[in-house]
């Protein structure tokens, strides 16, 4: 066992946000280390991921997650080094993925770690391209949306760490058309330019709606919902007869305060006998080992891109989280903990 720092800085939650979240939602405290229980590990994170979902988790409210508790260390996915352990199966040395992110050391039960290789992968690479991001991706296009060759394939919030992954994914397994939607013009570009969409447009430019027609003439059979509101209104529009909508994020409204009116063309779900759907990656672990092959192939090939934007250092782990939900990420947003 090697030698213990005495103190972790972790990232609490001290007040519900009432809207948007504010720094003063949130305190870096610092606590003390102690050597890990029988079957535990102590982890030195590494990475840890801030993402949408963690929203929806600052208020109190029932959900398919429970919500952080106040003057508590918030959790997420993290990458790290074990540098304790007290559980068969884990060494010190070993790089493991697991839940206890916003922290910069974890104690963290074994059973709740998954050994990663940094050999075959950059670490961060685990929090989102072959982690919950990269499955969220895969199984809402493949299994939630029914996804087959030649459908067109329209994805909103494109050049976050899902939304890119699904664009590349379904041109890979031979759409016939794909076209996303970002936040400025550079996203729009990075999305034609590198990652092969066959349309993209800023929605700050004009109608979701308009701009969707345009970019599709013939209307689209699949669409990735990471946005809501006039996303998913204009693709109501869009879809065509048996299309699928995958519904994994509305980011949109996250911090509205209040209740946010539906798309106002939900009638055309009847006449157009759609399927509306939602994911949750957490319903589709049994997709792991097929997801992680098929997409480690793509990744060595180089036929799948993806981007990830760094946030250096446990402080900026809020403004990090911040910066997300205006969208001033491109892939996916990982704070390091050291600088």
């Amino acid at each position: 066992m090697s030698v213990l720092p005495a103190t972790s800085r972790e990232w609490h939650l001290v007040a519900r946000p009432h809207g948007w979240p504010t720094p003063a939602d949130f305190a870096l405290r610092e606590v003390p280390v102690t050597a890990p229980a029988e079957g535990r590990i102590l982890v030195r994170n590494l990475h840890f991921s801030v993402d949408p979902y963690m929203r929806g988790r600052m208020n109190d409210v029932k959900s398919y997650v429970p919500p952080y508790l106040l003057d508590h260390p918030m959790d997420g996915g993290a990458v790290g080094e074990v540098v304790a352990s007290n559980a068969e199966g884990f060494e010190v040395g070993d790089h493991v993925l697991h839940g206890l992110g916003w922290r910069e050391y974890a104690h963290v039960p074994a059973q709740h770690a998954t050994k990663v290789d940094p050999e075959l992968a950059p670490l961060s690479a685990y929090l989102g391209v072959l982690g919950m991001t990269g499955l969220t991706a895969y199984a809402g296009l493949f299994e939630t949306a029914s996804f087959k060759e030649g459908d067109a394939v329209f994805v909103s919030g494109a050049a976050g760490a899902v939304g890119m992954q699904v664009g590349q994914m379904a041109k890979l397994k031979g759409a016939s058309r794909v076209i996303g939607s970002a936040g400025s013009d550079d996203k729009v570009r990075y999305l034609v330019e590198e990652l092969g969409f066959d349309a993209a447009f800023n929605y700050r430019n004009g109608p979701v709606r308009d701009q969707l027609r345009e970019a599709a003439p013939d209307g689209i059979d699949v669409y990735f919902d990471n946005v809501g509101g006039e996303h998913l209104e204009a693709a109501i529009s869009s879809l065509n007869v048996h299309g699928r909508a995958t519904i994994c994020g509305m980011i949109a409204q996250y911090n509205d305060t209040e209740p946010v009116p539906g798309p106002r063309n939900m009638a055309m779900i009847i006449g157009k006998r759609l399927r509306l759907e939602g994911v949750l990656v957490g319903d589709h672990y049994g997709l792991q080992p097929q997801f992680v092959q098929e997409v480690g192939g793509w990744l060595r090939s180089g036929e799948l891109k993806y981007r990830e934007t760094f946030a250096e250092g446990i402080e900026d782990g809020v403004e990090a989280f911040l910066g997300l939900l205006r969208g001033e990420n491109t892939g996916k947003m990982i704070v390091s903990t050291t600088r």
